[in-house]
């Protein structure tokens, strides 16, 4: 019978035109009551309840053991799904060994660091499960809505020679004969690749930030998802980018992880118009609502989150973009702001009061680039290879790049940005 069977997974029983199917997967559950035994079968499509009777009743497996069941497919109104197995045949795959907590409870009752330094049995309860499966679909969709509008996914060197944002936070590492280092962000590549003729790019990888954080919104290694285009008018244009394809990848999450959001009780927010307010103006609302002062050139952990309650309160969104930072706070990439060259033409987007997102039109003449590179009290010939690029007709452009965990953590009220990393890098944590 195995040989003539394939696998089925549990989400297809309900509308399976077989009779008899072959269902692998983890026991989340096993009762036995006299002369029946009834076992909950778990594959990443969902569970199902398994019948065993007659010689399989009471019969012993642990709980997380990995299973293979094939028996009858029969309707009823006892289970959610509709449909239950009636066990022919059991046979244990892989037996799970003594587990260091209770995986199949409504949620998890665990702390954070033993979550983690558990993953892979934190990862089977399906609450988690489902952080991830949103997570995915985010990323499908960031992808789906670039392809269609012409751009083009990339993939850039994560060895480096300089950090892109030439300041101290960069990890480094012997590099055969020379030293380099663990790139920062993709920025430099994706500018090059807009001058190279590609025009419109995207990348999704990790990024790394050699900062000694240690709260509940950092971690040292992230995905960014990358965004960079060339002949814009302006930096409005970035942003309403990015205000499209968030509204988007939003719209995909609530179309495609129903399921995951009821479990995890999130909805899906409205994205229309996203208010904008510059960093002059948004530490002035600081001051004389909250009283709260502003560090010089930017915002703090507080006033984003004050900022992100006033947005809420006043605008009905829970994103705001905040613009035109000062020269000095930006990178040297960064284009000044025609009408007065000590601000920027820069935002940050902030979500439910966390910065998410860094962007900005970027400079694309040569002899304006150098000047600022000089102006940062940076060597032009340590970034040549960069410069260079920008001799040979390079068009207005700019971008922005979204912290994938954090857009997931603060989408979902998660406790910690951790919950949002598989297996996440922060200033203590290199395993698992």
């Amino acid at each position: 019978m195995e040989q003539t069977l394939k696998r089925s997974l549990i989400r297809e029983c309900k509308s399976s035109s077989k009779k008899v199917v072959l269902l692998q997967g983890w026991v989340k559950k096993i009762r036995h009551l006299g002369n029946l035994s009834f076992l909950l079968l778990r594959d990443r499509t969902g569970v199902i309840q398994c019948v065993l009777e007659n010689d399989l009743a009471g019969y012993k497996v642990d709980v997380e053991s990995v299973v293979e069941i094939i028996g009858e497919l029969v309707e009823t109104t006892k289970t959610e799904l509709g449909v239950e197995v009636l066990a022919k045949e059991v046979k244990v795959l892989n037996t799970s060994d003594r587990l260091p907590f209770e995986v199949n409870k409504r949620k998890l009752q665990v702390g954070l660091d033993q979550m983690l330094n558990e993953r892979v049995i934190s990862l089977r309860h399906e609450r988690v499960s489902a952080i991830f499966k949103v997570q995915s679909t985010f990323v499908r969709a960031f992808s789906e809505y670039l392809i269609e509008n012409d751009f083009t996914q990339i993939f850039t060197p994560k060895i480096v020679s300089q950090g892109a944002e030439g300041g101290a936070n960069v990890f480094k590492l012997p590099y055969f004969q020379k030293e380099a280092y663990l790139a920062q962000s993709p920025q430099f590549y994706k500018q090059m690749m807009v001058a190279g003729g590609l025009e419109r790019v995207f990348e999704i990888a990790p990024v790394y930030r050699a900062e000694y954080h240690n709260s509940s919104r950092h971690l040292n290694e992230y995905i960014s998802l990358d965004v960079e285009f060339g002949f814009i008018h302006d930096f409005h244009e970035v942003m309403k980018l990015e205000a499209d394809v968030l509204r988007y990848m939003f719209k995909k999450v609530g179309q495609k992880c129903e399921k995951e959001l009821n479990l995890l009780e999130a909805t899906v927010p409205i994205i229309s118009e996203i208010p904008k307010i510059t960093l002059e103006e948004a530490q002035e609302i600081l001051k004389t609502r909250y009283r709260k002062e502003s560090p010089v050139g930017d915002l703090d952990t507080e006033g984003e989150k004050l900022l992100g309650k006033y947005v809420k309160e006043m605008y009905d969104s829970d994103f705001v973009f905040i613009t035109h930072y000062p020269k000095e706070a930006r990178p040297m990439y960064t284009m000044p702001n025609k009408d007065n060259p000590a601000i920027t033409d820069s935002f940050d987007l902030l979500y439910k009061g966390l910065e998410i997102t860094s962007g900005a039109q970027r400079i694309h003449e040569y002899n304006m680039l150098i000047t600022s590179f000089e102006e940062k009290g940076l060597h032009v010939e340590d970034f040549e290879s960069y410069i260079n690029t920008f001799q040979y007709g390079c068009p207005p452009h700019g971008g922005f790049a979204i912290g994938l965990e954090r857009l997931v953590y603060k989408f979902l009220e998660l406790s910690n940005v951790r919950e949002a990393s598989a297996f996440p890098r922060d200033c203590t944590r290199l395993i698992p």
